[in-house]
């Protein structure tokens, strides 16, 4: 791993040889989080770029990414650690068979329990464990990149379980005891704003809001990932996007689409954004259909030239 950033600037130039293209904010929050090892709260709406940001800074880092990806109901065993109960139920059934040899010649109730019970805490050890996303970051020997993404959609409970791992890097396992990282990773966490996330939370973190990008970062964007379109091109499809973006639709267009559009009208060979183009790619934009019909009424004024 990457063990001293110069300066703000060597993760905005190396982030761009990446082909992503971020501003002060971003580059600043990456270094101070890299150099201070603070967990980052990295917030904004969907497509703007927040997973693709852990992605670049592990890059740049050289360090392993781990990721956990949060739903409604993940729980500490779905993102910490659960036990391997078919191994368990295997092994108990083999010791049944053995049975008479493991107790020996334990001659009363309480001595054969004793004997068992030795035999019961060897079924909650490290060769039954399976490790989930937070363990296995935290048992990472190389300083990893850990990317908790979209912690708004896991509920309070498990938000308030990851308080001692963002603040100590460490967790608590009843059976095993404390877990220490043996090296501290640089944690992301992305929220699209779907709920507010709690004080406790955001005290343990940087914060980072990622908004839509400028005309002229997009155009910036588009040049990095798809080179060979052309200039003036380019530059009428960041003005349409921009103009689309300002309308009342459903989704927003992300960054990843509007390459993805950038991309297709390379196929397509133009050179200009005409009427029946548009009409025939807007689908790679807009995933809803009443955005698309509001989107295709409003089509005169969202190529008008500039």
């Amino acid at each position: 791993m990457k063990t001293r950033i110069a300066s703000v600037e060597e993760v905005r130039s190396d982030f761009a040889r990446q082909g992503y293209i971020c501003d002060d904010d971003i580059a600043m929050a990456v270094f101070l989080a890299a150099q201070l090892r603070k967990p980052v709260l990295v917030e904004g709406p969907p497509g703007v770029g927040k997973t693709e940001l852990a992605k670049a800074a592990a890059a740049f880092l050289n360090a392993p990414l781990v990721r956990l990806q949060c739903y409604e109901g993940l729980d500490e065993a779905r993102a910490l650690y659960e036990w391997k109960y078919g191994k368990q139920l295997l092994y108990t059934q083999l010791l049944k068979e053995k049975l008479a040899d493991v107790l020996g010649d334990a001659s009363t109730l309480e001595a054969s329990m004793q004997r068992l019970a030795g035999f019961g805490d060897a079924f909650y050890s490290e060769e039954f464990l399976q490790p989930r996303p937070l363990l296995q970051a935290l048992r990472s020997d190389d300083p990893p990149v850990l990317l908790i993404d979209e912690i708004d959609k896991a509920d309070q409970e498990f938000e308030a379980f990851l308080l001692e791992l963002l603040s100590d890097y460490q967790v608590s396992i009843p059976e095993l005891g404390t877990v220490t990282a043996r090296s501290e990773p640089l944690v992301f966490l992305t929220s699209n704003n779907t709920r507010e996330l709690s004080d406790a939370l955001k005290r343990r973190c940087l914060h980072l809001y990622i908004p839509f990008p400028d005309r002229k970062l997009e155009e910036q964007i588009i040049a990095a990932r798809v080179p060979e379109i052309d200039a003036s091109l380019r530059k009428q499809l960041a003005l349409f996007v921009s103009r689309l973006r300002q309308m009342d639709l459903k989704k927003q267009p992300a960054i990843s689409e509007t390459i993805d559009w950038a991309r297709a009208l390379v196929l397509l060979n133009a050179d200009a954004l005409a009427p029946e183009t548009v009409e025939a790619t807007l689908r790679l934009l807009l995933k809803h259909e009443e955005d698309l019909v509001s989107a295709r009424a409003e089509l005169p004024r969202l190529l008008k030239p500039e």
